[in-house]
């Protein structure tokens, strides 16, 4: 559990065991070990034999003084993914920012469904993939087949689900959509570092899309410099298209629920991608869920990373707009994290 205390640390505390111990105010000595082990490995190449054969205490003054910056962060609560500027995720390394939510595990239990399920129960949907397929700023369709599956990732944060599909998922086009410009930065950075050329990142408001796409309206493009374009007003969406696959792990967390959550969260991840009005704890959904009721192709699937405790009010939601084959899957921690349902329009 995090704590309110913060102790200085010492410049000349060099042991492995002495940087672990500096943040147990703070972690439990498990993580906190796991934490120095990371930046250890990280910054400085080290090896768990490195750190057991004390080659910490081997760190020149410049790399000192550097670890003594990085252990003052982190001991004032700062995410070590933050601190770092990275964090794995589904086998891989992303970028991140505090304008990005840090990668779940979760999330990648998620990905991992949806990869099953493209083997196991590939999605067979109707409609022309050739006319649909999304363009980029040139009026092309990169890498795009007349069967490409088009997957959109709603609220895509750092990318990391987009990016995994796209490139975990033969013969895919991928589109993330976010409102964030931070999250759009970082996203298009990710998918130009792990060069997924079949992944494309948009500027798009999840809770304007029933209206938008009941508008004719141009869609937010990427200019031939990869550099994310916000277009005057209004985001759009062109009504005609269609979808295979729609996936969004969007804000669900109420406000009620912050009295239970780590202090280095809500002090350092962006509240605008976890919190929803207690009020209104489906927001996103419903606004989702409407936009995918009309803009999946029939037999298309719809894939949400859920908050547990709505996880009967979700299911209901799905049912009235028309969804069938609804599915709630749990998570290694046993709770009902994951909801599958099927276009039937």
């Amino acid at each position: 559990m995090l704590s309110n205390q913060i102790i200085i640390y010492n410049f000349e505390m060099k042991t492995y065991q002495q940087l672990w111990q500096s943040l147990t105010p703070l972690y439990e000595a498990g993580e906190a070990q796991a934490i120095v082990h990371t930046v250890l490995d990280v910054e400085y190449g080290m090896t768990l034999t490195d750190i057991i054969g004390g080659k910490v205490n081997e760190l020149s003054a410049d790399e000192g003084r550097k670890l003594e910056e990085i252990i003052i962060r982190l001991q004032k609560g700062e995410p070590v993914q933050y601190v770092l500027g990275e964090a794995d995720f589904a086998g891989r390394t992303f970028r991140v920012e505090p304008g990005v939510l840090i990668p779940r595990p979760e999330t990648a239990e998620l990905c991992q469904w949806i990869e099953k399920d493209m083997i196991e129960k590939p999605i067979v949907s109707s409609g022309d993939s050739s006319e649909d397929s999304p363009e980029d700023s040139s009026g092309n369709s990169p890498q795009a087949t007349d069967d490409a599956k088009l997957i959109l990732d709603i609220c895509t944060g750092s990318g990391c689900i987009a990016i995994t599909l796209g490139l975990n998922i033969p013969n895919s086009e991928v589109t993330g959509w976010d409102i964030s410009e931070d999250a759009l930065r970082i996203a298009q950075g990710n998918v130009e570092m792990m060069k997924a050329g079949n992944v494309r990142i948009e500027y798009q408001d999840a809770l304007a899309l029933r209206k938008a796409a009941e508008t004719d309206n141009e869609k937010m493009k990427v200019n031939a410099d990869k550099e994310v374009v916000k277009p005057k007003g209004e985001a759009k969406i062109p009504p005609t298209q269609k979808w295979d696959m729609i996936v969004s792990n969007p804000p669900y967390i109420c406000e009620k629920e912050k009295a239970d959550m780590e202090k280095n969260v809500l002090e350092h991840e962006p509240s605008l991608a976890l919190f929803v009005p207690d009020e209104d704890p489906l927001k996103f959904y419903r606004a989702i869920a409407e936009y995918a009721s009309s803009a999946l192709k029939s037999g298309g699937a719809l894939y949400f990373e859920i908050n547990p405790i709505y996880e009967k009010e979700t299911r209901k939601m799905l049912e009235e707009l028309g969804f069938k084959d609804i599915e709630t899957k749990e998570d290694a921690f046993g709770k009902k994290r994951m909801m599958r349902a099927k276009s039937t329009k």
